[in-house]
């Protein structure tokens, strides 16, 4: 059953620290224990369409989630890249596009914040920064979020 993600509830605990600088824009505490980004890898590589690599537009480490047949509108899509709609990063947060309607509600419950890149003009606003899931609940809402976000990339609704 897909999660709510304009209702989900809040997270736990403080926000993780983060540069939040442009680039890069890193979370620098509060990973995700190995299993459970384990887990998100295996969710998101399980997505129609989706193969993943190194990202095109981030740190070589992170894993990219590109997509075979991108069919969602630009602001689906980390720039300059033209199908890659996320990445996961070693420590378990992702930089994703998400629908713009899951922004404000996915911030004010303490799950996302948004990338300080998506204020310049050439860059869409929908581009957050998904906290790392660190257990088994959290890593619910960030599937949900990746849904979200592979949705909106590959036209499906």
């Amino acid at each position: 059953m897909d999660l709510d993600l304009t209702t989900t509830r809040r997270r736990t605990g403080a926000r993780p620290t983060t540069t939040g600088v442009e680039i890069p824009h890193d979370q620098l505490d509060q990973f995700s224990p190995p299993e459970i980004r384990a887990a998100l890898v295996k969710e998101a590589e399980a997505l129609a369409g989706v193969f993943t690599g190194p990202s095109q537009v981030s740190e070589p480490s992170s894993l990219a989630l590109r997509l075979h047949r991108p069919r969602g509108p630009w602001e689906a899509f980390l720039h300059p890249s033209r199908d890659e709609f996320g990445h996961i990063h070693r420590a378990g947060f992702m930089h994703l596009t998400l629908p713009q309607a899951l922004i404000e509600p996915m911030t004010k419950a303490g799950w996302v914040e948004p990338h300080p890149i998506s204020l310049r003009p050439e860059w869409p606003d929908t581009i957050v920064m998904f906290y790392a899931p660190r257990n088994e609940a959290e890593l619910a809402v960030a599937i949900a979020a990746l849904r979200a976000s592979w949705q909106q990339a590959s036209d499906q609704h």
